[in-house]
């Protein structure tokens, strides 16, 4: 299985890649205001990189429930300054996380590689048709409504069963705007318009997804199900953060996206480590 994401080329099997959170945001739900200034931005995915990130997962909006859409000419400021200086200094994938294709589009001609979408719900191409035109990888995450509404009542009929027939369905809108399947990353939304039982449900029905041949990415670092699972706050949800990666590294997930990458990968690298030896 390859990935394809600008000039980078990913051959898998291979390690789990690591892919660290830089939010350029005042009100993320774990990291809001702390790395506004791109200044502050860029050296903490620098940070990051030291630590072992293999992505660098960049976002000026953010999509914790209720947040307060960010327009354009906003997004653009926060994160464009951002892209560009890494871009010059890094050698590693630089993700766009951004629901808007004027974003996507000049975050690509910045230097990144990989647009990281959460609105793959949509039904307009524009977004695919940003990702063809440029040769970049495109996460696609699977949400039931927006930011705004996915938390009103979430409901499926079967979890795990909807997520995988969204995958279907996506992949082959995908192709028709002209995105490869070596192209796709495919995300199961945790925390996306489902409530606790449905991420449970999700994270226990990771590998049904491995069907698709196509890299998995898990984003679970710090998310508010964990708290509402142990009754811990975001500062202390990093053991049970790593739990899930672990799983998700024995259920077939290839990328996990996290804000505490040099604990994440460490405890990825181990699992790997005991599969590798089981008879």
């Amino acid at each position: 299985m390859i990935l394809r994401a600008g000039q980078f080329e990913f051959v898998f099997p291979r390690p789990m890649l690591v892919m660290g959170v830089v939010n350029v945001t005042p009100d993320s739900f774990s990291d809001g205001g702390l790395f506004l200034e791109p200044e502050a931005a860029v050296d903490h995915a620098l940070h990051l990189i030291e630590e072992g990130a293999n992505i660098i997962d960049v976002g000026g909006e953010s999509t914790r429930p209720n947040a307060i859409p960010v327009g354009e000419s906003e997004e653009l400021k926060r994160v464009i300054p951002v892209v560009e200086q890494l871009s010059a200094r890094v050698k590693v994938p630089i993700s766009m996380d951004t629901r808007k294709p004027a974003v996507a589009r000049a975050a690509l001609a910045a230097g990144a590689s990989l647009i990281n979408d959460i609105e793959a719900n949509r039904d307009d191409p524009e977004m695919w048709q940003v990702v063809a035109e440029a040769g970049a990888g495109y996460v696609a995450l699977h949400m039931q409504g927006t930011p705004q509404t996915m938390q009103n009542h979430p409901a499926y009929s079967n979890v795990v069963d909807d997520v995988d027939a969204f995958f279907a369905d996506r992949l082959a809108r995908f192709a028709a705007a002209g995105v490869g399947p070596e192209q796709v990353i495919l995300d199961v939304g945790i925390g996306f318009g489902k409530t606790l039982e449905h991420n449970l449900e999700l994270l226990a029905g990771l590998n049904r997804f491995t069907r698709f041949e196509r890299p998995l990415l898990l984003g679970v670092s710090r998310k508010s199900f964990i708290g509402k699972l142990l009754g811990v706050d975001v500062g202390a949800r990093l053991p049970a953060s790593l739990a899930c990666a672990c799983w998700a590294a024995e259920a077939g997930v290839q990328i996990i996206r996290t804000h505490d990458v040099r604990p994440t990968l460490q405890a990825v690298r181990m699992i790997e480590s005991i599969l590798n030896h089981r008879s």
